[in-house]
């Protein structure tokens, strides 16, 4: 046995020391139970500060904002959209926007093999094939059931037309084509 104290119980023969826990540890322990206090008065009593979440959402909003004023000042061009169809990032984006069961998908499914809309994986096409005419397609709509998308804004349309542009001639097995369909030139 030691000559230091211990708690005074044993456990197995093993006995616990009533060591002293360092004061660099209890003053960090006290402060840290102080500013709980003021933070839990700020934040949730008072109310007067923004919490962390409700700020990251604050902060999205106006990045999403200034990417959105960027989006409609720069020129939508065949070639601007035929360059975001190879960035994997946006690519990814428009596959969210497609999948999303109350927009694309809930008329051309989520791989794009067509259920009340076309097949978008083939080489037939109605209203044209190329990065702009899908982009109209989306922003304005079309007769007979394509509803227009401009509502959601540019960056939207842009990147739900990079994700159509990327399935386009993959030809996964779906929907019959529209009478009214053309090869793509």
């Amino acid at each position: 046995m030691s000559a230091e104290a211990t708690r005074g119980h044993a456990f197995d023969g093993i006995e616990e020391f009533d060591n002293r826990l360092p004061n660099w540890w209890l003053w960090t322990f006290y402060l840290a139970c102080i500013f709980s206090v003021f933070y839990w008065i700020h934040y949730h009593t008072i109310g007067s500060g923004a919490l962390p979440g409700a700020e990251y959402q604050a902060e999205q909003r106006e990045a999403a904002a200034r990417l959105e004023a960027a989006a409609a000042n720069s020129p939508i061009t065949e070639a601007s959209l035929q360059e975001l169809a190879k960035n994997p990032a946006v690519v990814e984006e428009g596959r969210k926007i497609f999948q999303d069961p109350a927009k694309c998908a809930l008329c051309h499914k989520p791989d794009g093999s067509g259920n009340i809309g076309p097949n978008l994986t083939d080489d037939l096409w109605v209203y044209g094939g190329k990065a702009m005419d899908i982009y109209t397609s989306i922003a304005k709509g079309r007769p007979g059931g394509m509803l227009p998308h401009e509502m959601y804004g540019v960056t939207f349309v842009q990147r739900a037309t990079a994700y159509v542009l990327s399935i386009k001639n993959t030809n996964l097995p779906g929907k019959a084509p529209e009478p009214n369909a053309k090869k793509e030139q």
